[in-house]
């Protein structure tokens, strides 16, 4: 992200990256010198695999028969239920900024981040209370997924 001409502030993403890098490369010199170093050159190679994996996260949002579904997708390889909810738990569908969250927000509220974290990207929040757990998840839908909900929830949509 780039903030008024301040210069270039690296996301944390970027700086696992660095990280796993220089690692890696001191690892290569630890090889070099003694014959410890080539297990901790296997053992940062096999880190910095996992990670450089698991910093790239794909969303795939699911909204059908009024219910809605997250899945994450780390590294492009296997899917995992983020979250799961039924027509009866949403409260509200609103953008993520909008005065309306805030009637509805929770002390000790659970939040699920589902978005790219991309500068300018239409991202929305939907409030659902399952019993007594109150979750916010954190989404960026498609005009055709916002028609959608905005057809099922005529009122719960803003």
């Amino acid at each position: 992200e780039n903030y008024g001409g301040n210069g270039f502030v690296p996301s944390w993403d970027q700086i696992y990256q660095w990280v796993m890098i220089v690692v890696c490369a001191l690892s290569v010199l630890a090889a070099l010198q003694m014959l410890l170093g080539i297990l901790i050159l296997a053992a940062a190679a096999a880190a910095t695999y996992f990670v450089f994996l698991n910093l790239s996260v794909e969303y795939e949002y699911l909204f059908a028969d009024g219910g809605f579904s997250v899945d994450s997708i780390p590294g492009k390889a296997r899917r995992k239920k983020t979250f799961d909810c039924d027509k009866e738990d949403v409260q509200v569908i609103a953008p993520a900024n909008s005065y309306v969250l805030k009637d509805y927000e929770k002390q000790g509220m659970k939040v699920i981040d589902c978005t790219s974290h991309n500068a300018g990207a239409d991202v929305y929040a939907l409030i659902s209370q399952k019993g007594a757990q109150t979750t916010k998840v954190l989404f960026e839908p498609g005009d055709k997924m916002k028609a959608a909900m905005r057809r099922v929830f005529p009122r719960k949509f803003i």
